[in-house]
């Protein structure tokens, strides 16, 4: 029996959605109206969310076709301005896209640039932003950063940092986000990942910025720190809870937070406030064996 997500990918595809999900220029809608910030502040809701990849290893409840409809509940429950996914192949990004028509995107395979792998993809609200020209592009996190499928910093699967720099048409201010998934076991990999984003980042100058993700490291790891040092960036969670004990985000199908496994992380430019932090951690049945991780900012103007 076909598995449900190839055969939605392969309805999406004939319907023409698959074939632009590498392209972040060209506008797919008409723009619709939206309210005028005069204030030129810019509020924003930010999820992150590790999908779990589909493998035939999750049967049951864990299965992806058993899940997806849960996974496209849950972000329309929380209609995030902008959302990053992590581990999803190319048949999960493919049935999020077709379930979710108010949301651009945009992302690439990390094997090939294309469709092989997973993908840390970006989706953001068609109404609110639109991409700033061809600003977009991924990172594969190693020393050969636009050589597709490159893995050279002793990982031994490629890593990649996806980004898109999107204009808000509300007040006309951008706003670049990067959403990126780490290595899960070296952490060599892990610092001159975060070095390699901090340096396109400083190249980026002055502007809000938002970094975004499954870090595999939490908020103690040194290659975190190199985000963060110095206030470059405020990883938004710890900036609103800090005494909060229980942050757990990898729970292995657990459902439980207890502990400080926090590995998916939203990070911020300095001087935005943070107005909520949460874990989302109430779903019934799991949706993934990561917790959905979700912030409210305001950047000033």
């Amino acid at each position: 029996m076909i598995g449900f997500s190839r055969w939605l990918a392969g309805l999406v595809a004939a319907a023409g959605l698959v074939v632009s999900l590498g392209s972040c220029g060209r506008r797919e809608d008409p723009p619709k109206a939206v309210a005028v910030a005069e204030d030129g502040r810019m509020e924003l809701k930010l999820m992150t969310f590790n999908l779990r990849y589909e493998n035939s290893g999750d049967s049951g409840r864990r299965a992806w076709r058993e899940r997806v409809m849960q996974v496209v509940r849950v972000v329309m429950d929380e209609r995030p301005d902008v959302l990053g996914v992590q581990e999803g192949l190319h048949g999960q990004v493919a049935d999020l896209r077709a379930s979710l028509p108010g949301y651009g995107f945009y992302g690439v395979g990390r094997d090939d640039g294309k469709r092989r792998g997973e993908y840390a993809a970006l989706f953001f609200r068609k109404d609110r932003f639109e991409v700033d020209g061809e600003q977009c592009g991924t990172l594969w996190l190693s020393a050969t950063p636009e050589l597709a499928g490159s893995a050279t910093w002793g990982n031994e699967l490629p890593r990649v940092a996806t980004w898109v720099r999107l204009v808000d048409r509300s007040n006309g201010r951008g706003l670049t986000v990067f959403n990126t998934h780490w290595d899960h076991r070296h952490q060599g990999s892990r610092e001159k990942a975060a070095g390699l984003l901090r340096e396109r980042i400083a190249a980026l100058g002055d502007g809000p910025v938002v970094v975004m993700g499954d870090f595999n490291a939490t908020g103690r790891n040194p290659a975190l720190g190199r985000l963060t040092d110095g206030g470059a960036l405020v990883e938004t969670f710890q900036a609103l809870r800090p005494d909060e004990a229980d942050r757990t985000t990898l729970h292995f199908w657990k459902g439980s937070r207890s502990g400080r496994l926090k590995v998916d992380h939203i990070l911020v430019s300095a001087g935005a406030e943070v107005v909520e932090a949460a874990i989302r951690d109430g779903d019934v049945p799991l949706v993934s064996d990561h917790f959905p991780v979700t912030a409210r900012v305001i950047f000033p103007k």
